[in-house]
């Protein structure tokens, strides 16, 4: 039959799905059907986010990747737990050798731009403290899909040919990018929607890292492979920097929400920039959520969060304010005071001391994770260690080449990260994990799904399906098409200048689980993506 898979004609909605023993939603029917084998073997919450996180690499390659960051938020046996598995720029890398081959900024592609990946290590540790089941059996399902190959969905084949331009044009002076093509472009092209696409190496890889518990990643072959190819193509990252590296366990911060908790991590993801705008937006009574004051009030807020967030957020050790001051319900009734009924120009506040694929899952037990990885630009710097499916990030290009900010990149330093799992807990008892992923869009987005859910009491699939607006700079907001005119209308007169997008890929992907008195799961995923609940 022939059809066109990214054509509807009608509208469709998807009806919250609740389960009782687990549930495991991710971007990926093929990825959360990983994570409900695993539960069902005897794994729990955190087996099934492993499982569903190493399938993601496999089937999403167009989001994130084994070489690349993660961070998770962990409610296990009544107890909250973050892991920051971020890795540092490597040892040998300077500021002023960027410079010297004429950058101004951090290039996004080629080898300039990675850092020590995480997310192999992240696998390792959740699985040593909270997991069932031996790492090995976790990454199997994954393992199996990357070795026989899988259909490929719509919305990661429209992505995969994004990116074949992206790279194409940067080909020519990233030579390097050819090892991309050689791995995801077998027949010269991207692959499409329903094509057939496999990664024996990738399978290789993920029994290796499970059978080694990561360790052959970060000191052992896999280790070398990556040293002795970064070497041949003049890249900074060594295998004494993979050995170097261990995530770190941290303290999730909060902010109290008209009652209810909201968990972020801390810098260096801009976790913080929710619990800002959070915080600001508290400030305001908003009647109701279509409204155009409502909207306003979000953006504005946001707008300030954010430029406080650009201003501030790094690796911890270098940051030079006080969280706890930026959190302060005194400093959020000040930004407040600012906003006024016109769009404002942001401004850093003053103090007084002075950026994917999403996951989340659930098991009978009670213990619920929130999960983001990333290669944060679609498939990351795109380079690939050849022969093993290690697509490396290129988390580096966060880093700025100003000295005198807080972001300034050094040798063992982390960037400033845009990817930022969510968790919420009312009472000291959990709620559940959310997020949406999408670069800087991401805060702004928390920010949407957990007003839209408390303040009006919208389900999780609803939130999820609400119009979505992103704050790009200065004065202007673009908006999915989807967004009411009359919203767009009172915007404009408001100051915004309003663009209206022309697609919804790029507003990001979420998953919503929350968990009712009686232990019932109650979840939503994304419409904007290839979006499965796997339930049981």
């Amino acid at each position: 039959m022939k059809f066109d898979p990214y054509a509807y004609h009608y509208p469709s909605r998807r009806n919250v799905m609740y389960a009782k023993n687990g549930m495991v939603g991710s971007a990926s029917p093929l990825a959360s059907q990983a994570g409900l084998e695993i539960l069902k073997k005897g794994g729990n919450a955190v087996d099934a986010i492993i499982a569903t996180a190493a399938a993601l690499t496999v089937v999403e390659p167009s989001g994130n990747g084994i070489g690349g960051d993660s961070f998770s938020i962990i409610w296990y046996k009544g107890e909250m737990y973050g892991l920051n598995a971020s890795g540092f720029a490597p040892e040998a890398i300077s500021a002023e050798q960027l410079r010297a081959k004429g950058q101004s900024e951090i290039t996004k592609f080629g080898l300039d731009p990675v850092t020590v990946p995480g997310v192999p290590a992240g696998w390792a540790e959740l699985s040593k403290k909270f997991g069932n089941l031996p790492l090995a059996e976790v990454l199997e399902p994954a393992a199996r899909i990357a070795e026989n190959g899988f259909p490929v969905a719509p919305n990661v084949a429209r992505l995969w040919e994004r990116y074949y331009k992206i790279y194409r044009a940067a080909l020519p002076s990233n030579p390097v990018l050819q090892t991309w093509f050689d791995l995801f472009c077998p027949k010269g092209r991207p692959v499409q929607a329903g094509e057939l696409w496999k990664s024996p190496g990738h399978a290789e890889t993920l029994r290796e890292i499970g059978a080694t518990n990561a360790e052959s990643f970060y000191r052992g072959r896999l280790a070398d492979e990556i040293d002795a190819f970064s070497r041949a193509n003049g890249g900074y990252l060594r295998k004494s920097d993979l050995a170097r590296f261990a995530p770190e366990w941290v303290q999730p911060i909060a902010a109290n929400y008209r009652g209810y908790d909201v968990w972020e991590l801390p810098p260096n993801t801009h976790g913080l920039v929710v619990l800002l705008g959070l915080n600001i937006l508290e400030n305001f009574k908003l009647e109701h959520k279509e409204d155009i004051d409502t909207y306003h009030k979000q953006i504005e807020a946001m707008k300030l969060a954010f430029t406080d967030g650009l201003a501030h957020v790094a690796d911890p050790d270098h940051m030079t304010v006080d969280i706890e001051e930026l959190l302060s319900k005194e400093y959020a009734a000040k930004r407040a005071a600012e906003i006024g009924e016109q769009a404002l120009q942001p401004m850093v506040g003053e103090l007084e001391n002075a950026g994917t694929v999403y996951l989340a899952a659930a098991d009978g037990e009670g213990n619920m994770v929130s999960y983001i990885q990333s290669n944060y630009t679609g498939f990351g710097s795109g380079s690939v260690v050849p022969g093993t499916g290690i697509s490396l990030h290129n988390r580096g290009c966060q880093f700025t080449l100003d000295e005198k900010h807080p972001n300034f990149i050094q040798p063992g330093k982390r960037p400033y990260h845009t990817i930022i799992p969510g968790f919420i807990t009312k009472d000291n008892q959990a709620v559940g994990p959310f997020g949406v992923m999408g670069g800087p869009l991401q805060p702004q987005a928390h920010l949407q799904v957990v007003s839209s859910m408390i303040d009006f009491h919208l389900n999780p699939q609803d939130a999820l399906d609400a119009p979505r607006w992103q704050w790009l700079r200065d004065k202007v907001v673009q908006v999915e098409p989807s967004m009411p005119f009359n919203v767009i209308d009172g915007l404009t007169r408001k100051g915004h200048i309003v663009e209206v997008a022309n697609e919804t890929i790029m507003f990001g992907r979420g998953q919503i689980i929350v968990r009712n008195e009686d232990g019932v799961l109650c979840g939503g995923t994304e419409p904007r993506s290839d979006g499965h609940l796997a339930v049981w």
